[in-house]
């Protein structure tokens, strides 16, 4: 009983922060290193937000995202690493694991934040409001590494499947399309 209702009283305050939000950049986030944040942090930056994993068949995507990152940063891009259990328990290590993966294999430098659920009841509220009936590209995230292309005004331009990789020509266009739009 009690882990039903603290599941509920999650589900609904979840819920009430998505609503209270103005902006993508007012829902809270924990970074890596567990400390408060939120996209407010790149507001005016274009930010390539992906729900990332260390276990999974798209997990070389990293080398890419890091590439990505490091060839427009200068210019206003950001990439935003969210780490997620929710597909084949493919991201089961802790904060510190998850560094030490990213920093070792991949050699990350772009932001990292804590593991969050980004589908389901439990999602996180940044997801709940990317993902809902409301948001620009609704439905739900289907597996690792589906990224959301948001511009300098907080406002989602554009969202891409697992399959679409850093790489690829459709989202460089877009990412140089942002950061060209001032």
């Amino acid at each position: 009983m009690k882990a039903l209702f603290a599941s509920l009283l999650l589900i609904v305050t979840q819920a009430v922060t998505v609503m209270a939000a103005s902006s993508l950049y007012d829902i809270p986030l924990k970074n890596i290193d567990d400390k408060d944040t939120s996209l407010k942090a790149y507001q005016g930056k274009v930010v390539l937000l992906v729900n990332v994993a260390s276990k999974c068949g798209f997990t070389p995507q990293y080398k890419g995202l890091e590439a990505l990152y490091e060839k427009y940063k200068s210019q206003g891009l950001v990439i935003v690493g969210v780490p997620s259990n929710d597909f084949g328990s493919q991201e089961p290590g802790t904060a510190e694991e998850i560094k030490s993966f990213c920093d070792l294999n991949y050699k990350v430098t772009f932001p990292l934040m804590s593991k969050v659920h980004v589908k389901g009841p439990e999602a996180h509220p940044l997801y709940q409001s990317l993902t809902g009936k409301e948001a620009a590209f609704p439905g739900d995230i289907k597996w690792n590494f589906n990224k959301f292309l948001i511009g300098r005004d907080g406002k989602v331009i554009a969202r891409y499947e697992s399959k679409v990789t850093p790489e690829s020509a459709d989202l460089v266009k877009a990412v140089e399309a942002a950061i060209a739009s001032k």
